[in-house]
């Protein structure tokens, strides 16, 4: 394994947990939120409906930074895929086919 690839694990390795204990501490406000508020359920939903909103954008922005870097790193190391087929080449057209140059006259 390469420096390079050694380097983008540790990124990807420390981001994921970055993400996940964010997460995790913004699902322990909510709960703890929702404990204490003694049953009022407007207010619940909207600790609930806020912790949700803020876990689902931290995963979506990390998911698709992530993708964008791996693309990105890809084309930089001329790693792409073509997505279409290649056309085939056309056969050569036999002589005294329709459509071919005529011979050229006998003086």
């Amino acid at each position: 394994m390469s420096q390079d690839d050694g380097l983008e694990l540790a990124r990807a390795r420390y981001g994921l947990f970055a993400v996940l204990a964010s997460n995790l501490a913004i699902a322990g406000v909510a709960v703890v939120g929702v404990w204490r508020l003694d049953g009022d359920k407007a207010v619940i939903v909207g600790v609930l409906t806020a912790a949700f909103t803020a876990v689902s954008s931290m995963t979506t922005a990390y998911l698709g930074i992530k993708a964008i870097s791996n693309t990105a790193r890809s084309i930089a190391l001329g790693e792409r895929h073509e997505r279409t087929a290649t056309a085939p080449e056309p056969a050569p057209a036999a002589s005294g086919a329709p459509g071919s140059a005529p011979a050229p006259r006998a003086p």
